[in-house]
């Protein structure tokens, strides 16, 4: 993957997040996304974590937003891999956090795996 691509696919990731727009935020996902989470069994009760299909994304970071109406990430750094990226950031709880992220062709998020220290769940 190119870095500028990769960095421009991060500015307006964090940007859609930090703007608290659902649909931008969904933008980057494709309809048949999967992702694991440790925050998934906090939101939603789910106690393997997962979330699969765009419509339950929808419904969990709308409860993630409500849950922490003053959510900014920080970006930290990019890390740069084959049709993937690691974002680390300073996440809702002013704590490190990163996500690998998996793009598929059209540049969309298929999966991904969200990481937090012991501090930030």
């Amino acid at each position: 993957m190119d870095y500028d691509i990769a960095q421009e696919f991060a500015r307006e990731w964090y940007a859609a997040w930090n703007a608290h727009d659902l649909d931008r935020i969904l933008s980057h996902y494709t309809d048949d996304v999967e992702m694991t989470s440790p925050l998934v069994s906090v939101l939603t009760g789910a106690a393997d974590g997962r979330i699969v299909g765009k419509e339950a994304l929808r419904a969990y970071f709308a409860a993630g937003l409500e849950t922490y109406p003053a959510l900014h990430f920080e970006p930290l750094e990019l890390f740069v891999g084959v049709s993937s990226l690691a974002l680390r950031y300073v996440g809702a709880s002013g704590q490190p956090s990163a996500e690998v992220v998996f793009l598929d062709d059209e540049g969309k998020i298929a999966r991904y795996f969200a990481h937090y220290t012991d501090r930030e769940r």
